[in-house]
């Protein structure tokens, strides 16, 4: 086998994009990208690609080819790079915004700008970054040259015929790609069930700019940070009705700022204001461009949901524009933050009552004119649910495509000569999580542990022993956490049942072991009998 494209995430889940494309013995991995971590996985901060196959194979790992700059393809990189440091390749604003997050983590990485439609020679790899619109500046597709033909990863993409900065997506490249020849297209599918085209970028800027023309009050908007494109449509709306700008949040000042810099967003320095400042105005000359568009519980707009904002108290005459809709998986955060919001008197406008979101991702018809464009001699949809890429190999099968195959995290495609073939979980693929500065020391069955810590709650015995005859000189000493409310007379039986139980245990020196396992069954019978619950039991035996 030559040529080979190898999933570590991104198949089947929005986020964690990563693939790892083999020529020769030698690899180039496009994208490392993290997802934020579902409702059961309680106390996880991050979910992360695993890379394990690729440590085991350091010495054969060439590069990284980042295709945009948004957390779900370039946040686990500062990680990956801790564990293999390689040279990684973006567009000036995408290897920007990876930058903050490896200074961040102190890892010392080689960085390398490159200029879009120029060939890259690395290795056995040869590249080139083609523009695409996205909701995210410098936004491409990588097209490979290698011993098979062209691999073509489209990135995140959508064919927006007016995008706010002049780049549309590169349709003649990709026609040329496409007449050439394509042996391979990997293409996002978050989209292929949505019908038609998806609306221009530019067409929610009139919705945003009424809103914040009819608010009489202070107007605070929440979009993601690195939607610089949202973020100049916000600014100016507010800016032509008389307002002055404030950002807030950490990742908002960091990448507006990022962005004024790479001249990709341009808001005059007379209209910004530090948010202390712009609070000493009247209402209606406020605006505030801030995070949490997707309910994230410390974000500024959640803290505001609360009451518990530093510098925004909200009120009547308030306007609240969330210029994004939910991500899968956050719908019930954001609607518990929309809900205090209005609870709190603000008007709120979002993405599902308005049309002040679009997306950044191409709908089906979009998707059929790209395949059309492309023509590949084999299709491999990536970016999505499950649902999502079985759409696309849908939509490709009726463009003819030869082959198309739906995989998941962990297979790998062949390509060999004329023969294209699919090999099953080829590597490990699973979660691994990173909990608090420690990444890969949970899993899944500390997951579990939390799940029934969470649903059922615990109960610690303490019993002391004698260290000869195995009496009980203390206790047991019964505590429970998350139990019920009034646990008092469940404990007392399961104390009275732990006496009897190591009473009968005890004849001589006893292995702690068996006792632990005794004293656990005693408590889990009554507590079960009582409640018909099943809390995790934590037997202390000391010997004195």
């Amino acid at each position: 086998m030559s040529v080979s494209v190898t999933f570590l995430g991104g198949l089947g889940e929005i986020g964690r994009n990563c693939a790892a494309v083999e020529v020769d013995g030698k690899i180039a991995l496009i994208d490392c990208g993290l997802m934020f971590p579902e409702e059961d996985m309680l106390g996880v901060d991050l979910v992360f690609p695993d890379w394990s196959w690729l440590i085991e194979r350091s010495d054969d790992v060439e590069c990284v080819v980042l295709t945009h700059g948004h957390e779900d393809h370039t946040g686990a990189l500062a990680y990956f790079l801790r564990d293999v440091n390689v040279p990684v390749y973006g567009t000036k604003f995408t290897i920007e915004l990876a930058r903050g997050r490896i200074d961040e983590l102190g890892v010392e990485a080689e960085l390398r700008q490159v200029q879009v439609k120029q060939w890259v020679d690395h290795g056995p790899f040869r590249f080139q970054l083609i523009p695409v619109s996205h909701s995210v500046p410098d936004a491409t597709a990588v097209a490979m040259e290698t011993p098979e033909g062209v691999v073509l990863h489209s990135g995140d993409f959508k064919l927006d015929p007016t995008p706010i900065n002049g780049v549309p997506t590169d349709l003649p490249a990709f026609a040329t790609l496409g007449r050439r020849g394509v042996r391979l297209l990997l293409a996002d599918s978050t989209n292929a069930e949505r019908p038609g085209f998806e609306p221009s970028e530019s067409s929610v800027g009139q919705p945003i700019a009424d809103v914040i023309r009819d608010a009489g009050g202070r107007v605070i908007a929440a979009c993601f940070a690195s939607h610089i494109h949202r973020v100049q449509q916000i600014a100016d709306a507010g800016i032509r009705n008389g307002r002055k700008v404030a950002f807030f949040g950490r990742s908002m000042h960091r990448n507006t700022g990022l962005a004024a810099e790479l001249k990709e967003l341009d808001v005059p320095q007379k209209s910004v204001m530090d948010i202390k400042d712009l609070a000493e105005l009247p209402p209606s000359q406020q605006l505030l461009i801030t995070t949490g568009s997707q309910g994230e519980p410390f974000a500024a707009l959640s803290l505001m949901s609360q009451g518990q904002h530093k510098f925004v108290e909200l009120g009547e005459g308030d306007t609240v524009l969330i210029s994004a809709k939910p991500i899968p998986g956050n719908e019930t955060a954001v609607s518990k933050v929309i809900s205090n919001l209005i609870r709190r008197g603000a008007r709120v406008v979002h993405g599902t009552n308005a049309n002040v979101h679009v997306s950044g991702h191409a709908n089906r018809e979009e998707l059929l004119t790209f395949l059309n464009l492309v023509r590949p001699q084999a299709f491999v949809p990536v970016h999505g649910e499950y649902r999502h890429l079985h759409a696309h190999a849908e939509l490709a099968r009726q463009m003819g495509v030869r082959h198309v195959d739906v995989l998941e995290d962990g297979d790998r495609v062949i390509l060999n000569g004329k023969k294209t073939q699919v090999q099953r979980r080829a590597v490990p693929a699973g979660y691994v999580y990173l909990d608090g500065s420690a990444v890969g020391d949970v899993q899944s069955a500390v997951l579990r542990d939390r799940s029934h810590l969470a649903d059922e709650g615990v109960v610690v015995v303490t019993v002391g022993i004698d260290h000869d005859t195995g009496a009980v000189l203390y206790g047991p000493d019964l505590d429970s956490h998350g139990l019920m409310d009034d646990p008092a007379t469940v404990l007392a039986k399961a104390a009275d049942a732990v006496t009897e139980a190591v009473g009968e245990h005890a004849s001589g020196r006893s292995d702690i072991g068996e006792l632990q396992k005794t004293i656990r069954q005693a408590v889990g019978r009554v507590i079960r009998a009582e409640t018909a619950r099943r809390p995790v039991i934590v037997p202390v035996v000391m010997e004195l």
